[in-house]
């Protein structure tokens, strides 16, 4: 059998990381960090508008809705450049999470209405109202005093047009909306990387944005968070692979007693122990992305096991390229700092690794 990728899917691959190279350099991420407001939404407008250009919002959307019809599988390529890239919008929130949910719930009026806005107008999507927890997936959405609903770090607020939220109750169970944004209000919440887009958002419980309710929304959330962890470890190990790469290239250009530093055993050894971690986590997260396309029923499986060696391998990878750099990592100007921000958080998204794994644990359990 052929585990190796297509020759258009390596073509698709390329082409996203020869657009995220030129419109997602750490010189343009300094930029947009250090920009008011203004400029920040218009940098991240026209970035997103090239991105849409490509395809790349709505990979996994049916053909007759719209978009070009892929797999998951071929998104994990697109989302792996995209960590690589260490790309501030919601490619993942829009791409991998709402629009493959919007279409399998298609014959829904609000779903077919919010997935027109993201094929149609290039709108991004943000996602929140679930948390991945040791016990399974629990909703932090509460009902403030004056009526509406209150969902903390909500991912890609900030410029969505849509907002796929869940909220929870003893009553009816999960709900999942999808809520345009003029209908919500929103705080920024601090984040570690001042790119990355976290909010608290408040929102009005409204029939008109349902998309699914109790059982229908409680299969809905699980397979999200499914998604979430098998997307997340995608831009995991495409930020874990730059920041490897990052290192080798300077232990190759700094010298200490008239060597290059890469040149000494110790640091040769941290990067290989970097690399094998990583290259351990790449065929987990791509076995996650080919249970997701198929269906598989041990999707959960895959997809916990996947962010666990992801977020451990990203972690290895982050210290590692810090070590080698040295005290110039932590700096400003070193451009390894952005890198090492997304990774800390994406780490901790959607579940951490210890978290992951206590899940897989769990599903053993279950089976036996």
């Amino acid at each position: 059998m052929d585990f190796a990728f297509s020759d258009e899917q390596d073509e698709l691959r390329q082409a996203v990381r020869a657009v995220l190279d030129a419109e997602c350099s750490p010189a343009a991420l300094r930029a947009f960090e250090v920009a008011d407001p203004v400029g920040r939404a218009e940098q991240a407008r026209n970035r997103w508008a090239v991105v849409a250009e490509l395809g790349a919002s709505a990979l996994v959307v049916p053909e007759a809705a719209g978009g070009l019809g892929l797999g998951d599988v071929d998104l994990v390529g697109v989302l792996e450049e995209a960590g690589r890239a260490c790309l501030p919008e919601p490619l993942l929130e829009t791409a991998g999470l709402a629009a493959p949910t919007l279409a399998a719930l298609l014959p829904d009026r609000a779903a077919a209405a919010a997935l027109a806005a993201l094929v149609e107008d290039d709108a991004t999507f943000a996602v929140g109202g679930m948390d991945v927890t040791a016990a399974g997936i629990v909703s932090p959405t509460e009902v403030t005093a004056d009526g509406t609903l209150r969902t903390p770090r909500v991912v890609g607020a900030r410029d969505a047009a849509i907002l796929l939220l869940a909220c929870r109750d003893a009553e009816s169970g999960w709900q999942l909306h999808a809520v345009p944004a003029a209908s919500c209000t929103g705080r920024p919440t601090p984040a570690l990387s001042s790119s990355r887009d976290l909010s608290t958002v408040h929102w009005p419980l409204d029939a008109e944005t349902l998309l699914a309710y109790g059982v229908a929304a409680e299969a809905a959330v699980a397979l999200l968070a499914d998604r979430a962890a098998a997307g997340t470890a995608a831009l995991l190990i495409g930020l874990a692979d730059r920041m490897v790469a990052m290192a080798a290239a300077y232990a190759k250009e700094r010298h200490q007693f008239g060597k290059p530093i890469g040149s000494f055993q110790a640091v040769k050894h941290l990067l290989a122990d970097a690399r094998v971690a990583l290259e351990f986590a790449r065929p987990a997260t791509y076995r996650a992305a080919w249970s997701l396309a198929t269906a598989q029923p041990t999707l959960s499986h895959d997809a916990s096991m996947a962010k666990a060696m992801a977020s451990d391998a990203v972690d290895l990878a982050a210290r590692t390229a810090l070590q080698v750099h040295g005290a110039i990592g932590y700096t400003w100007e070193c451009d390894l700092h952005f890198f090492l921000k997304r990774a800390w958080a994406l780490s901790r998204s959607w579940g951490d690794a210890a978290t992951h794994r206590r899940l897989v644990l769990a599903q053993a359990r279950g089976r036996r």
